[in-house]
């Protein structure tokens, strides 16, 4: 069996589900320290986080990514144990195998064998690894970013492990993300008799040419990277449950995952001209989960596609889709983003699984990138 192998099932067989870290930090800077990394445990709230640094100058690159995972669901739904990592034929079965543990191991083998190479690094290497990325996130990359950037300890390039590939392993790498925006509207009526609808005011009729204005908006064109901007809603939740009474309030749940051509305020600036033109009392809370951000071609885009190619030997391709990953926070820093990782196929199912040859790739792949990079 191979290192990676090993070092995924390790951190596999750990029972790490948000935001318990099960000790799988502990393994990882177990392995990091020997190999001349200074390790700093940064805990906020019940979230444990990694920081681990090799070498003091620039650039640094660095690998970021989560030991939690999702929960498993029915666990006799499941052909093997989740926490059991088990290896059946070529196919390795396990929460987290895909998302993202296998990652976690490739990127410590890879920095291993770079430092043990003899090469000369001219640079940093660091990890940002957290156990919020499935949950929250409020105590996670969030909180660890905020603390490197009150050092001024900046962050050149970054990989996010993320399962990022749809067939095979580096056919697609992320290079950005759409910002996502949410509210949670609640259109203000007046409850009565339904027989009565003069003694009322109906909150789901005051809202109905509000909705229609809302969903035909255009928001922008997108780009070359990204699809239009979209207004979806989500829950729309009103009345008593009585087929005889007006309900007082409507309250509306939606979001909007947008592009780089348009900004979080202008959304909001909007949305809420929209809902005044049609002059009923509302209130609305927002919630930014995070900024739509974008790597383009160059030094880091360059090195993934260029060690992809060597391992693989397939052009990648670039793109932004897909929901929200730990990189919204760290692309505000102006650092180079991106997302490598394995064939997301099976995530957050039941029988969560990875082929084991991929193991392989990705940890050459990242070796490649480092290489590529630093030497």
């Amino acid at each position: 069996m191979s290192h990676t192998l090993d070092l995924a099932k390790a951190l596999i067989s750990r029972p790490s589900v948000t935001p318990d870290d099960k000790d799988c930090q502990k393994l990882m800077a177990d392995y990091l320290q020997p190999l001349g990394f200074n390790i700093e445990n940064m805990r906020f709230g019940e979230v444990d986080n990694l920081w681990a640094r090799y070498g003091t100058e620039a650039p640094l690159f660095v690998f970021a990514g989560h030991t939690d995972v999702v929960p498993t669901g029915p666990v006799d739904k499941w052909t093997h144990p989740p926490f059991e990592p088990t290896l059946d034929g070529d196919t390795l079965y396990g929460r987290g195998t895909a998302d993202m543990k296998s990652s976690i191991a490739a990127m410590m083998v890879a920095c291993k064998a770079v430092i043990e190479s003899g090469a000369e690094i001219k640079g940093s290497i660091g990890f940002l690894i957290t156990s919020d990325e499935e949950g929250p996130a409020a105590d996670g990359t969030v909180r660890v970013i905020e603390t490197l950037e009150s050092r001024n300890e900046k962050i050149d390039w970054c990989l996010v492990g993320e399962p990022s590939s749809t067939n095979t392993v580096g056919d697609v790498i992320k290079n950005g993300r759409r910002g996502s925006i949410g509210g949670t509207l609640t259109i203000h009526g007046q409850q009565g008799h339904i027989a009565y609808p003069h003694l009322a005011e109906n909150p789901i009729h005051l809202f109905s040419a509000a909705l229609n204005d809302l969903v035909t908006e255009h928001w922008d064109e997108g780009n070359e990277f990204f699809p239009p901007t979209s207004f979806q809603i989500s829950n729309i939740n009103a009345g008593t449950g009585a087929t005889n009474v007006i309900p007082g309030d409507l309250e509306v749940l939606f979001n909007l995952r947008f592009s780089t051509e348009i900004t979080h305020t202008e959304i909001q600036t909007r949305i809420e001209s929209i809902l005044n033109k049609h002059q009923f009392k509302y209130t609305l809370d927002w919630s930014l989960s995070g900024q739509a951000f974008l790597t383009p071609r160059g030094e880091l885009v360059d090195a993934v596609q260029a060690a992809i190619l060597d391992v693989c030997d397939i052009q990648t391709e670039l793109s932004t889709a897909g929901g929200t990953s730990d990189g919204r926070f760290i692309a505000p820093t102006g650092a180079q983003v991106v997302e490598v990782g394995p064939v997301n196929e099976s995530i957050h199912k039941i029988d969560e699984n990875i082929n084991i040859k991929d193991l392989e790739k990705l940890t050459d792949i990242y070796k490649n990138i480092l290489i590529n990079l630093l030497t």
